[in-house]
């Protein structure tokens, strides 16, 4: 019974020219948010695909970088003075914070 009252209402509403409108021009506007989504989507995956390139670039450039560094290599050839030196710094920015 309930799927018979179902029926002869979607059927009144579907012979109704305002409600024809109101439903085609819903669908034209999920339609066109639909369209700008997908494009919005597109712009940002390009996006984020430069952008991980160029951080990539820039991670190879840093690592080349370090790679032949003069503070690289004191530290490989001296570890305990480097070790010394890390201590020595802490030391003093722990007491310049507690004055602070």
């Amino acid at each position: 019974m309930a799927t018979a009252t179902t029926n002869s209402t979607n059927q009144a509403s579907a012979n109704s020219p305002v409600t024809t409108k109101a439903s085609e021009a819903l669908h034209k506007t999920v339609d066109t948010l639909a369209e700008k989504a997908a494009s919005t989507e597109e712009k940002l995956r390009t996006s984020a695909s430069h952008s991980a390139e160029s951080i990539a670039a820039q991670q190879q450039a840093i690592q080349e970088k370090w790679q032949g560094s003069k503070v690289r290599n004191y530290a490989t050839e001296n570890p305990l003075a480097t070790a010394g030196i890390a201590f020595a710094a802490g030391v003093l920015l722990s007491s310049l914070l507690r004055r602070s």
